[in-house]
């Protein structure tokens, strides 16, 4: 069955994936957001279990509203070009490190540094993958933004909790910029015989990771097993992860047609991406632990707020975050597609 997917994708042409592809993913969107929002009609007698329907509810529902967020910059980034799909995930990333940053709290002596971040870091970095700089974009920031905040910082004269409140900015910024940056990066491989439909590519990991992420979680709702980091996440036991990450890998084969991987390929690609990202994402959560918050949101009186407006952004790409580099320079190694 996977193999005559393949072939059957690999045998229509680049519009008539396109169209396939559209129907597909917003058909299956458009029928979740329709179930998450007759579950949310549904009322419960016991307060607790009421309770628990509601947080499991708000999760699904921010899992399917990135899920629609992602899709559209891939048409987007279809029909307007790389450019402006690079732009976008450079919004993604702004927005992404002010939501971590804003609840992690700052001193006078870090201005400089937030500044240098937002506004020489982040499109500096973005503009290397616009120019296809592979060579210095991969290490820009592992390396010299590594070495440079700290310099900036000391400049500032603040020494109370310096090494904490650096690492913290640096963290920050290898996650939301570093981590983010590679997903449009993809779009400038350079695959032979594939015709710069690199788009596809950039769907391929996303649909991958989320779907993996989705069922990790459903899973974990449906069989509740003992959590295995409970200091951590309720959520995260070997079971759930086992089958999102087999999910997603087997979705990856089926999905090889739209790519320049054959259907083996294609599911060990996508099983880099989904075991990326989902320890990446429990990653965030003992961040979230660590600021004593529950998810990458702001109190506001009695009503919870995302920081940005965006609904807690950073808790939907974080699995993407750290996803997005590994499977980047695994294809690139595998593919020997230095330039």
């Amino acid at each position: 069955m996977q193999f005559g997917t393949y072939q059957s994708l690999k045998n229509l042409t680049t519009n008539q994936q396109v169209g396939a592809l559209f129907v597909i993913v917003f058909g299956v969107l458009l029928l979740a957001s329709i179930g998450a929002f007759l579950l949310s009609l549904r009322s419960y007698e016991d307060e607790a279990k009421a309770m628990r329907r509601h947080h499991d509810l708000r999760n699904f529902e921010g899992v399917v509203s990135t899920s629609w967020m992602m899709a559209l910059v891939f048409w987007l980034g279809w029909i307007s070009g790389a450019s402006v799909a690079i732009v976008l995930f450079g919004f993604v990333s702004f927005f992404c490190l002010r939501e971590f940053l804003t609840l992690s709290p700052t001193k006078r002596g870090d201005h400089r540094s937030l500044i240098l971040a937002f506004f020489a870091i982040l499109p500096l970095q973005y503009w290397l993958v616009a120019t296809a700089r592979f060579e210095l974009f991969t290490v820009f920031i592992p390396v010299y933004v590594f070495l440079l905040i700290p310099v900036v910082s000391a400049l500032a004269g603040d020494a109370d909790r310096f090494l904490e409140r650096n690492a913290k900015l640096q963290w920050g910024i290898m996650v939301c910029i570093y981590g983010l940056s590679h997903v449009p990066a993809l779009l400038l491989l350079n695959f032979p015989n594939y015709d710069n439909k690199n788009s596809f590519l950039v769907f391929f990991l996303v649909i991958v990771v989320q779907v993996s992420q989705l069922v990790q979680h459903l899973v974990s709702r449906i069989w509740r097993r003992t959590p295995f980091v409970p200091n951590i996440s309720q959520s995260f036991n070997w079971l759930s992860a086992f089958i999102g990450v087999s999910v997603g890998s087997v979705l990856g084969g089926v999905l090889a047609g739209i790519t320049p991987f054959k259907p083996g390929q294609a599911f060990a690609m996508a099983f880099v991406a989904c075991v990326a990202g989902s320890p990446g994402h429990l990653v965030m959560k003992a961040l979230k632990r660590d600021r004593g918050i529950p998810i990458w949101r702001s109190e506001r009186g009695n009503m919870r707020a995302g920081v940005t407006g965006a609904g807690g952004l950073l808790d939907r790409v974080d699995a993407l975050c750290f996803a997005a580099p590994v499977f980047f320079h695994f294809v690139q190694w595998y593919f020997q597609l230095y330039k």
